[in-house]
Order: structure tokens, then sequence, then C-alpha cells
């Protein structure tokens, strides 16, 4: 029995942006347009792109589109962002004693569904210095916090998972 032509095009679509999408990595790593790089490069993509694609929704991955990457790039942005704010709080609780640090562990939420996406939520929390991602159940992450500034669910969600999560809903949608 065929596919239907839906679920080919689907599969056309993300073998071809994940090709694109990995190619573009490949030439900003090599920092080479030289023909032997760009002919290596292209046929690591080709294969990357073919092994990959035949497995991507079992993984869970979303399907790619170009809002899709551009919302990948911008969340790897503010996570970069988040991890160097994080390490100067930090850094300065360290250096200053008189800081308050108030640890201590809170329950936030998340509205994603898919346990890949609530994986990666969790581990962008984790990778912020001073907060950590204990356990997820259901849509609740237990999250030990060094400065617990409310232990109000909805506004520690706030503080905590939504500068993340907004971007992953897009990507995840």
């Amino acid at each position: 029995m065929s596919k239907p032509i839906h679920e080919e095009n689907h599969k056309v679509k993300n073998f071809s942006y994940l090709f694109i999408f990995l190619l573009v990595i490949w030439l900003t790593l090599t920092s080479s347009l030289e023909i032997q790089e760009i002919i290596v490069g292209i046929i690591v993509c080709l294969l990357l792109s073919l092994t990959l694609n035949r497995n991507y929704q079992k993984i869970g991955l979303p399907t790619v589109s170009i809002k899709k990457v551009a919302f990948i790039i911008i969340y790897l942005v503010v996570l970069f962002k988040e991890i160097i704010i994080a390490n100067i709080d930090v850094a300065y609780r360290i250096i200053h004693p008189k800081m308050p640090i108030n640890p201590g562990i809170v329950i936030i939420k998340t509205e994603l569904k898919q346990d890949l996406a609530k994986m990666i939520l969790a581990n962008s929390i984790t990778l912020t210095p001073g907060t950590f991602t204990l356990d997820i159940i259901e849509n609740k992450l237990l999250i030990h916090w060094i400065n617990v500034k409310t232990e109000n669910t909805d506004k520690a969600t706030e503080l905590i998972g939504k500068r993340f999560e907004k971007y992953l809903k897009v990507i995840f949608d």
C-alpha cells in the first residue's frame, strides 16, 4: 500500500531543509569554499540527511521549516544569553557574600506536550547556573533554585521557564 502524498511531501521537505541546514553548518565549521571541502560536505550532508530523515518522526523531532529553523537559531541565542547572565549572577553571589542566597525547590508548569520538548526545556533550565531541574512529572518541572524569588507556581514559571518555552512551543508546534 502506498503512503499518502501529504506524508511523502513532508519527507521531501524535511530532507531538503535538513540537507540545507547541515550544509550551512558544514560550511560554517570548515570556513572553506575550496571545491573538495564543498564536495565532501555535500556528500556527508546528503548521507546524514538520508539517514536522519528516515528516523526523524520516530525520535519526536518537529517537522522542519524555515520558520522553525529561524526559531531554533533565536532559541540558541536566547539560551546563550541566559547562560551568560546566570553565570555573572552566580559569580557575583560568590564574590559578594552579602548577596541573598535563598535556595529552595519550586514547581513550574509547562504547556509543552512532547517529551523531547520538555527534556530540552529541562536541560536549558539546568544549563543556566543557579537553577537545576530535578524531575519532570507530566506538565510540571521540579526545579532547585539558588535564590527563590517566589514559591507561587505561576510566577516561578514566568521567571524560570517562559523565557525558553515560548520558542520551544513554536519549534515543536
